[in-house]
């Protein structure tokens, strides 16, 4: 139990938060959230406390020295002692949040003797997760159904805060993490990890955590980076070390598996079908499901021009976005050649614009100028 836990009665008062976490901060699982929250708790005292003081003296002046009760003002100024009380008591509760406040802090900022890294990288409106020392990576993507967000569907225990693909790290161990972003600056915020730390592009930030009890844990994007902000979120799935290294194991074998061949000859109704996941996760949210897109803000895909006549912009548009409307996205950065291809071919076969047009991977990779 920690000095400051300890100074404010702890025991009793964090144990009632965590019973009640609807009124107070997250379960801590690391030392740093423990000092986070700790700290909480030890400001929203002293802040209570002054508050109170404050308060209970200006009624007594009020009640006790009013007009009514035969009290008159008297008339002072430049008061020595009260000028160094209320100078120096100030001074003094300053310095005494400062202290465990700047410790946290330098804690929190100690990143160093790392166990493992993990690379994450945050896009519009997706996470990716880079396992450095296992030399593998994935996408982490809103795992809500579309139609629960359109309320035509149930909306489920973790709306909102649920993925297809968790962050998924050993209990017991250092883990940092190497933040950056892709396209506007994103936020990695867990609080139960006491860990929030910006994404920006162009820019490497570190942060770093190690979890001693296995559990999952929950967070979002802490910053308004656009449209979908609020479907940006994160799951931590954090295990013991055994099974974390079969899952290892097991994520290597599927990404394997799962890699697409870009020299891959595939049928119409094939890339239909792939196309359509790749739209649901990554276009909808602009270009809505039904493809009719923003009145004013996304065009609509189903009658366009752009995706029933001209391929050559069609491709070039998703491949590299559009210097016009920033909001969208070049998304050769993020998808393969396949997912490129199959999501072409279905916002041309979809909404009603059965063109027939069948996009291959090949046509993507000549597209980007022979570079993958």
């Amino acid at each position: 139990m920690t000095f400051w836990r300890t100074m404010i009665g702890g025991g009793l008062l964090t144990g009632a938060a965590h019973a009640a976490p609807g009124i107070g901060l997250q379960t801590p699982v690391t030392s740093v959230a423990h000092e986070i929250y700790d700290l909480h708790n030890l400001l929203v005292i002293i802040a209570t406390t002054i508050f109170v003081g404050v308060l209970v003296a200006m009624f007594y002046a009020i009640v006790k020295h009013r007009k009514s009760a035969g009290h008159e003002a008297k008339h002072f100024h430049e008061n020595t002692t009260v000028e160094v009380i209320w100078t120096v008591i100030p001074l003094l509760i300053l310095v005494g949040m400062a202290w465990p406040a700047t410790r946290a802090v330098l804690h929190q900022k100690q990143t160093r003797g790392e166990d493992m890294t993990i690379k994450i990288t945050g896009y519009q409106w997706k996470w990716r997760y880079d396992y450095l020392d296992a030399g593998m990576g994935f996408m982490s993507n809103l795992g809500t159904p579309r139609d629960a967000i359109y309320k035509t569907g149930t909306k489920g225990e973790h709306y909102l805060l649920e993925v297809d693909q968790p962050l998924v790290v050993p209990t017991g161990k250092r883990i940092r993490l190497l933040l950056t972003a892709n396209d506007v600056i994103h936020a990695w915020w867990v609080p139960a990890l006491g860990v929030k730390q910006d994404a920006i592009p162009g820019f490497v930030r570190d942060a770093w955590f190690k979890v001693d009890k296995p559990g999952i844990y929950r967070g979002q994007c802490a910053e308004l980076c656009g449209r979908d902000h609020a479907f940006m979120p994160i799951v931590v799935d954090a295990r013991s070390p055994a099974d974390y290294e079969k899952w290892v194991a097991q994520k290597q074998k599927t990404l394997a598996a799962s890699a697409d061949d870009p020299n891959k000859t595939w049928t119409l109704k094939d890339l239909v079908a792939r196309g359509e996941t790749v739209y649901q996760q990554n276009c909808a949210a602009c270009h809505q499901p039904n493809g009719q897109g923003i009145p004013g803000t996304f065009p609509p895909l189903a009658g366009s021009p752009i995706a029933t006549k001209n391929r050559a912009a069609h491709l070039d548009i998703v491949i590299n976005g559009s210097s016009r409307n920033p909001a969208m996205a070049a998304w050769g950065k993020v998808l393969n050649d396949t997912e490129i291809a199959a999501v072409i071919t279905y916002e041309r076969n979809a909404f009603g614009n059965n063109t027939g047009d069948v996009v291959q991977p090949k046509d993507i990779k000549a597209a980007r100028g022979g570079k993958a």
